[in-house]
């Protein structure tokens, strides 16, 4: 395996959950930096810098790549500085809520998103990098006592007993922003609720309540690795 070597996307680029490049594992905007772990005729292993994130990008790709001036630099966040951007944040989902969408698999570029991408790519736009998937914004979050704790611009955690699979935004008064997938009754970015009572799709998310988490930090990369990351 090559020496990892720093790169800087040209255009907005489609990641893969294999070398078949036919699973979408996630996407990167124009802009952001990554590294090439390893090289085959047909498709490249990558490990995207803001976020450590792994994934395929086909050989065609790589003229979509050029050498990178300067290695990515996280920037430091605390809390403070966080809350003063939740209110973009939200106004980011909603703005995407707004327009014509459909759930994406592996979506964070807009319009179609899944669940972490949307909440990833909110704080995102605001300078917060977040790990990507929902199980990783759990870990990485200040655990909540309960959801009825959570404040505004909260991360609100769904899934099984063993794992979180599902995030969403908390808007205060037991409301919360997501992007749901057709299976659970929605399809695309809406708001549902903490109370079983409120309408089936609010009911069937209730059973699958985990608790909430808050946002203390900007990821920092390299540092805050997790296990699991690299796809087979």
């Amino acid at each position: 395996m090559p020496a990892p070597t720093h790169w800087q996307i040209t255009t907005d680029l489609n990641l893969f959950d294999s070398p078949a490049c036919d699973r979408l594992a996630t996407q990167a905007a124009a802009g952001r930096r990554l590294q090439i772990l390893e090289q085959q005729d047909q498709a490249w292993l990558v490990r995207l810098a803001e976020d450590d994130y792994p994934g395929w990008i086909s050989a065609n790709d790589r003229q979509h790549l050029q050498p990178a001036s300067l290695i990515y630099q996280p920037k430091q966040h605390d809390r403070a500085t966080i809350e003063a951007v939740i209110p973009d944040a939200i106004a980011f989902a909603q703005a995407a809520a707004a327009q014509p969408n459909v759930y994406l698999w592996g979506g964070c570029l807009g319009p179609n998103y899944d669940c972490s991408g949307l909440v990833q790519t909110a704080f995102a736009a605001q300078g917060i990098w977040l790990p990507r998937d929902a199980w990783q914004q759990e870990q990485f979050c200040e655990s909540l006592p309960s959801w009825k704790a959570a404040e505004l611009g909260d991360l609100i955690f769904f899934g099984r007993p063993d794992r979180c699979t599902h995030v969403a935004i908390y808007l205060g008064d037991r409301a919360y922003l997501h992007s749901s997938g057709r299976e659970i009754g929605r399809n695309g970015i809406g708001i549902d609720w903490l109370d079983p009572t409120a309408d089936p799709v609010s009911d069937r998310y209730w059973q699958q309540l985990r608790g909430a988490g808050r946002i203390m930090r900007s990821y920092q990369t390299g540092c805050d690795r997790f296990s699991e990351w690299l796809p087979s």
